[in-house]
């Protein structure tokens, strides 16, 4: 069952975060307690549990995603930073995520931006920590390299800019659509192609985790977007209706519901169709999580 991979691939995967930062280094009280606060407010740990999914998928072994751990967690490290800098005031103004109050609400707005910072310079200590897996530095520093490139300029970082910036530009399907590529397929893209440089991918392989990865990262943008409108607000964990309240250009905004569930399938069989002729030695089973994402309700 795929609820059953992906609830062991979670626990594997928090079993190296709560190794992540060791215990004992000497950072103030308060900030390890705001990072911890939202490193541990829940969440599906898509992202790093993609990562892993990838390593086994291009080997065809579950023992492939030892060495993605390192990866693994460094991309849920740089997910948690970007998620409590999206709800400070000058951004989202989010009060409540994940069922709870936001990070800037508990601990206050400073206290916040700086869990943030620690959390996006450790990611790239835990990379750099990933030969000592077994993963040749070569690969590390192409890793490195692609996690700056994709949470940043090229990536996340730009995707959130244009996010404000054309908030009320926003005109067409285009826009929309280089805005969620940036700020949400992205990371996800690196994810893949993290795992898959763990796992010894060739350059086809790694462009075809990548095109997953982008295709995936667009299907769920619109089921949250879907979500928004029809989910349940105790399911979610935070209010819905807030995408219509704000004015927010959506793909249901644009394109209505039905056609956006199309899209959504649309892009989810693309997805799978990229890995599944990309030579990897498994592509099952991230095939499966393709086809949960696009019916879940939360």
């Amino acid at each position: 069952m795929i609820e059953d991979y992906l609830r062991r691939m979670r626990e594997r995967v928090e079993e190296a975060l709560a190794r992540a930062v060791p215990a004992d280094w000497p950072v103030p009280e308060r900030l390890r307690e705001a990072v911890e606060y939202s490193l541990w407010a829940g969440g599906k740990r898509l992202r790093p549990i993609l990562c892993l999914a990838a390593a086994e998928s291009v080997r065809g072994e579950a023992s492939a995603a030892e060495r993605a751990l390192p990866f693994a967690v460094a991309v849920e490290l740089v997910h948690t930073y970007s998620l409590i800098h999206d709800d400070l005031p000058a951004m989202d103004n989010d009060d409540f995520r994940r069922g709870k109050p936001t990070n800037h609400r508990v601990f206050g707005e400073a206290m916040a931006i700086l869990a943030g910072d620690a959390l996006l310079t450790h990611a790239f200590y835990v990379v750099a920590r990933a030969a000592e897996a077994g993963v040749p530095a070569e690969r590390v520093l192409r890793v490195s390299g692609e996690l700056a490139r994709l949470a940043g300029f090229a990536g996340m970082v730009s995707g959130q800019a244009e996010d404000i910036l054309e908030e009320r530009g926003v005109t067409g399907p285009e826009d929309l659509e280089r805005i969620h590529a940036r700020k949400t397929g992205a990371l996800i893209a690196f994810a893949l192609r993290a795992g898959g440089h763990a796992a010894g991918a060739g350059e086809a392989q790694l462009d075809a985790l990548e095109l997953y990865g982008r295709k995936l990262g667009l299907a769920y943008q619109i089921q949250d977007d879907i979500l928004d409108v029809l989910g349940s607000e105790e399911r979610l964990g935070k209010s819905t209706g807030s995408d219509a309240r704000g004015q927010k250009v959506t793909y249901p905004y644009l394109f209505g519901l039905e056609e956006s569930r199309r899209r959504l399938r649309l892009l989810t069989e693309e997805a799978k169709a990229a890995v599944r002729g990309a030579g990897l030695a498994a592509p099952d089973r991230l095939a499966e999580i393709a086809d949960l994402l696009v019916s879940r309700d939360h």
